[in-house]
């Protein structure tokens, strides 16, 4: 299992996505030991201040990358896919790997204007079928403009899959939808936050303004 990164004590309980491994049996290693680890980041989103995770500081070493993408790519090797997409830029390098071991074409969706748009000579088929792969998924915000981008021009989504699912399975997105690793993370209002009466400071992750 591949190790969690925090700083402060969180009230979270860990599952993996078969259920079979529980919270004791996580690695938790802090900031300042050099290991690759998904980050837990104290910071603010649409839906309030929450504990998202940052996954980059653990796929950026290829071992890691392709032993979490392998446990997706395992579970939809039967899923009929056409093509692998993923929202920019998180998702894109977990689609890209995960794609790579089902050998199927791999594109991205990215913001234009604010909205999610299909660019760079990429195409999407009536009746072609459609893998959403995402890195995390807080609120599913960006995968559901993906998913709706790809029907409006014919396309069909026959699953979506993600390295975390922070929602611990409340955001459903996809009849066949899959997450290694799932996550009970507790979200606050900013008037409301532990973190925040202590002087915590707060970072804002992501691409969502790109």
């Amino acid at each position: 299992m591949f190790p969690i990164n925090t700083g402060c004590c969180l009230n979270q309980s860990i599952t993996t996505a078969n259920g079979d491994r529980q919270c004791n049996q996580i690695s938790y290693q802090f900031s300042n030991q050099p290991k690759p680890c998904l980050k837990v980041i104290f910071s603010s989103l649409q839906a309030g201040t929450a504990i998202p995770i940052q996954c980059a500081k653990v796929l950026q070493y290829p071992e890691y990358l392709e032993r979490i993408c392998n446990i997706i790519a395992e579970h939809f090797a039967k899923t009929e896919i056409d093509t692998v997409i993923s929202p920019a830029i998180g998702g894109i390098v977990v689609g890209t790997e995960v794609g790579r071991q089902l050998g199927k074409r791999t594109i991205f969706a990215e913001r234009k204007d604010g909205a999610m748009a299909i660019r760079r000579g990429f195409t999407v088929s009536p009746g072609d079928k459609f893998l959403v792969i995402e890195d995390v998924i807080t609120t599913g915000g960006s995968v559901k403009e993906v998913i709706e981008l790809l029907e409006a021009a014919g396309g069909i989504v026959v699953g979506v899959g993600s390295v975390v699912d922070r929602s611990n399975g409340r955001i459903r997105l996809s009849e066949n939808q899959f997450s290694a690793l799932t996550l009970n993370v507790t979200s606050y209002a900013p008037d409301e936050c532990p973190l925040c009466k202590q002087g915590m400071p707060v970072e804002k992750p992501g691409s969502r303004s790109l």
